[in-house]
């Protein structure tokens, strides 16, 4: 049977590492469509990477010339790779112009099927509650967002589903948690009463959903689709679900809003209100038709698989004080 040949962009990253763990065990299990050979794509190979992938290229989405020829011969393209750099250039060079490259690479040797990750945070300020896709027009902030955003042209044009994600849980979060721990030490209380509600997904459902659309069931592209767990967290039982498995100060009383913002103002915390806003503040969206489409079970949901991240977690809450201090 002929191998499904799948070039991997993101290898190391969070998100990346996960889906090529995951692309790993697919060779192992049995019952599956025909087996993978995944080509990574990046600036340097990990040890731990070279043991997953059956080839390299070092190549750099910040320079494009590096690019030609990294997709002979693929009939999948996942490119998960993206940068999170504030610098503007910097960020510009690898989301827009490296994906705008990759993607004419991807068109020239005749890729069929074409996953491009992006993330939900291009919709910008809240509160958002239960938007579909593009329901409301995208207004992204940040650097990274934007020129992610910007990014997803190119990637439609070529063909390619459109994945974006709201908050990732799960092994190798810097991010989420980290900012959730920040946030309930400078405001201990729960957020707005807690009833927020927030699109969430477990890195290891994320990779698995994506691993399925590259080897089992593609979807149609081009096309953006939502990528959370169906299902909305509320702040309330994010943060009990940190408290009971992470040692995250446990909250009981009910803060409003503006109260938060006074008090987060009033911190030390280095991190920005519209971060707080993220989690504390509505910022859902509906992503109950990509599980269905791609024939793919979502999982039980992002704070059930808290306590399998738990090791993880609190290792990196550990160093939070030294880190910020």
């Amino acid at each position: 049977m002929r191998r499904t040949r799948i070039v991997l962009t993101g290898a190391t990253g969070f998100i990346g590492s996960a889906v090529l763990r995951r692309l790993a065990r697919l060779r192992e299990e049995a019952g599956r469509p025909a087996p993978v050979h995944v080509h990574g794509v990046g600036r340097r190979l990990t040890s731990g990477t070279a043991a997953l992938v059956d080839d390299w290229t070092s190549a750099d989405l910040g320079d494009p010339g590096s690019l030609p020829g990294v997709c002979e011969g693929a009939d999948v393209l996942l490119h998960l790779a993206a940068s999170q750099s504030s610098d503007e250039a910097h960020s510009t060079g690898v989301n827009v112009h490296g994906t705008a490259a990759l993607m004419r690479e991807a068109s020239r040797c005749g890729v069929r099927r074409i996953v491009h990750l992006s993330t939900a945070a291009v919709y910008g300020p809240g509160p958002h509650r239960g938007i579909g896709v593009d329901e409301v027009a995208p207004v992204p902030i940040s650097v990274t967002s934007r020129t992610r955003l910007a990014g997803e042209k190119y990637a439609l044009a070529a063909g390619a589903c459109v994945l974006r994600p709201g908050l990732v849980l799960g092994q190798g979060d810097r991010w989420v948690v980290p900012a959730l721990a920040e946030f309930i030490t400078a405001v201990p209380a729960l957020w707005d009463g807690g009833r927020a509600r927030v699109s969430m997904v477990a890195v290891d459902d994320l990779s698995r959903l994506i691993a399925h659309i590259a080897t089992a069931s593609p979807l149609p592209g081009p096309r953006v689709w939502h990528a959370s767990h169906p299902d909305p967290v509320s702040t309330r039982d994010l943060l009990a679900t940190l408290s009971r498995h992470l040692g995250v100060p446990a909250v009981s009383a009910e803060l409003a809003w503006e109260d938060c913002r006074s008090r987060l103002r009033a911190s030390a915390c280095k991190l920005s209100e519209r971060q707080f806003a993220l989690v504390a503040r509505d910022h859902w969206y509906d992503s109950r038709e990509i599980w269905s489409a791609a024939d793919c079970d979502p999982g039980p949901g992002p704070l059930s698989r808290v306590p399998e991240a738990a090791p993880w977690y609190r290792a990196l809450l550990a160093v939070l004080p030294e880190r910020h201090g």
